[in-house]
């Protein structure tokens, strides 16, 4: 590891409580990444937003624990940071950077009692030296199903609401005090609500504390991270089906009726080829879509697109034509989001195809690999390389936000 060794990782990371030190060596970084002209950023940059991607340290037992069946028996794809080339692809391309899952309960958390930030902290380090700014993906996944077993396990004692609350603070404290300002963006909730059925996930927090669950881990985040843009991260669909953007609607009407420190909307875009696709695409409403922007604008919330991808399963087996449909859907979606102002920038859920989660998640029938992300197994731009180009440097420009 060039910056930081894995056992000096391991060991600040299980100290928990500690702030993470940042070298003096690389508080300044001599070039920020992605000003190169040419790069998505800098293009992006140009019309007063940012690009960039996600990337991965290494899997964690956490995360290994809640893989299904189904997907434990697909081969296990590597970790795209340990990729040399894909570093470099990252700081020539982007300006911002995510921990696929380093920031995750699952990979954070293995016990009650121990805090495990070594891959977050490796991320960070590189993020660093090289100029990028970092997101915070996530403070807390109210989902079950990637919540670790230890927290279904929980005994919550005769005062379960003081109790979870208090364990919903202190992990917000001790990540957002550990990073301070090397963190610029949170996810502060990801995914709370049950796409079907509009309610919360039925987690043993939203069972115990119901919407004050969104209030405990908004206030909690601003006041440990006070200049950091807070975000409710979600996957809407374009799709036919308005029971989840509806929902999404009702919890931002909430969070602004009782003054609840959100700055935006993370719009998760994993789309793809109709219904069974997994996404939205060839079935989709774009009126019923455009107007579900407009509610979350007209109350005033930012937009970002927080995790871009695109599921190729049900796109023609021949490359070329499969590229060519990926991209022109990728630019009909990017060209929707771009043109409200709210928008603030666009995250890749990766650069490169072979290190995406849809190779293991979401396989091909035919057992061709997912051509999901703007850059060949070779490295090579592909056609969604162009797309995202094109749809940057046609976007209306917008006064860049500042910050910290």
């Amino acid at each position: 590891m060039n910056d930081i060794s894995r056992r000096h990782c391991v060991a600040i990371g299980l100290a928990g409580a500690a702030s993470l030190v940042i070298p003096e060596a690389l508080a300044a970084p001599a070039k920020r990444a992605g000003t190169a002209p040419g790069s998505l950023n800098a293009i992006a940059k140009s019309r007063g937003l940012l690009f960039g991607s996600s990337i991965g340290e290494a899997a964690t037992k956490g995360e290994i624990a809640l893989l299904p069946p189904n997907i434990l028996a697909q081969p296990r794809r590597k970790a795209s940071f340990a990729d040399a080339k894909v570093r470099a692809l990252t700081v020539e391309q982007c300006g911002i950077i995510v921990p696929e899952n380093e920031l995750k309960w699952y990979a954070v958390r293995p016990d009650p009692k121990t805090y495990d930030f070594s891959g977050a902290d490796t991320i960070i380090h590189f993020a660093t030296k090289n100029g990028l700014r970092v997101r915070g993906h996530n403070l807390f996944w109210n989902a079950m199903r990637w919540t670790p077993q230890w927290v279904a396990d929980y005994d919550f004692g005769s005062r379960p609401a003081s109790t979870a609350e208090k364990m919903l603070r202190d992990h917000i404290t001790k990540v957002c005090k550990r990073y301070g300002k090397a963190i610029f963006s949170y996810d502060v909730i990801n995914e709370t609500i049950d796409s079907k059925t509009g309610e919360l996930e039925a987690t043993p927090f939203s069972k115990i504390l119901g919407y004050n669950v969104l209030d405990i881990c908004y206030h909690a985040a601003k006041e440990a991270a006070p200049h950091a843009e807070l975000v409710y991260n979600d996957f809407p669909s374009w799709g036919p089906d308005g029971t989840h953007r509806a929902a999404i609607v009702k919890l931002l009407e909430y969070a602004k009726k009782k003054n609840l420190p959100i700055d935006a909307l993370g719009v998760q875009a994993h789309i793809g080829f109709g219904a069974t696709g997994g996404g939205p695409g060839t079935e989709r409403d774009e009126v019923a879509w455009r107007k579900f922007l407009d509610d979350v604008t007209a109350m005033g919330y930012g937009l970002l697109i927080s995790e871009f991808d695109i599921n190729d399963k049900t796109a023609p087996t021949d490359i070329a034509a499969r590229d060519q449909a990926v991209a022109e859907l990728g630019k009909t979606w990017l060209d929707i989001m771009l043109s409200y102002p709210a928008m603030r920038y666009v995250m890749a859920w990766g650069l490169v195809d072979k290190y995406s989660w849809l190779q293991e998640f979401i396989p091909r029938a035919d057992g061709l690999p997912q051509r999901c992300a703007l850059y060949d197994d070779n490295y090579m731009p592909k056609p969604l390389r162009d797309a995202f180009a094109a749809a940057f440097a046609a976007a209306p420009v917008r006064p860049a936000i500042k910050y910290s």
